[in-house]
């Protein structure tokens, strides 16, 4: 039934996505697309390094396809990978969630790797973000500290559209610690940087245009 069949692909995708994060974490992975055709089911792997990605002479990648093949029962030739590169790095929650858990496990210090963080991000173009790091920061008592910079809207539809959230667990010595990433996109017209839609409480107010009736001369009628 439809039900079941939007229930299977909400499991596969998320399976999917775990499968390949767990995989590509080193490799700035960022997200993947499912694209099905009635020929083949194509699916497009978002990372910041796609070269090591594909591996050598594309080998990487026909390895993920085979597992993916043989996990998911798809028949021969029906299943291509394919590998994009994210066009704005500092955009991507995902990969800035990723960056920061790398930052943290080197042992970077809390606050300098979240300034760090939010730096790259607002000089990427982003409207504003938020970086929240919660756990064992240094003594035995966990506790949450947050860094933001920017504008962030928190409620209503635009939240879906704008704001690009990602969180990761990141295994310390002295426990785990969460971080969350999140970050207010700007407003893009060709939809590549942020979402197309305006935001609805965004109002542009035009100049108003000069009267042409007023600036016309009158007309004098020639006697005969």
């Amino acid at each position: 039934s439809k039900k079941r069949k939007f229930v299977a692909d909400g499991v596969f995708y998320a399976e999917l996505n775990e499968f390949l994060t767990r995989e590509l974490a080193v490799d700035g992975y960022s997200g993947v697309e499912v694209r099905v055709t009635p020929v083949r089911t194509e699916i497009i792997i978002r990372a910041t390094r796609t070269r090591e990605v594909l591996g050598e002479k594309g080998r990487r990648i026909r390895e993920l396809t085979s597992l993916i093949q043989k996990r998911f029962n798809f028949p021969e030739d029906t299943l291509e990978l394919y590998a994009e590169r994210v066009a704005a790095r500092g955009l991507c929650a995902i990969a800035q969630a990723e960056s920061l858990k790398y930052k943290l496990l080197g042992g970077l210090a809390v606050r300098r790797a979240c300034y760090g963080i939010i730096r790259f991000i607002m000089e990427s173009g982003a409207k504003g973000c938020e970086v929240v790091v919660s756990g064992k920061l240094r003594a035995q008592r966990a506790k949450a500290m947050k860094f933001k910079d920017g504008y962030m809207i928190s409620s209503g539809n635009p939240c879906r559209e704008y704001l690009d959230k990602a969180v990761r667990h990141v295994l310390m010595r002295q426990g785990v610690l969460g971080v969350r990433v999140n970050i207010m996109l700007p407003w893009d017209r060709e939809g590549k940087l942020g979402p197309k839609t305006p935001q609805p409480d965004v109002i542009t107010i035009f100049e108003p245009k000069e009267d042409l009736t007023a600036v016309m001369a009158p007309k004098v009628e020639a006697t005969a």
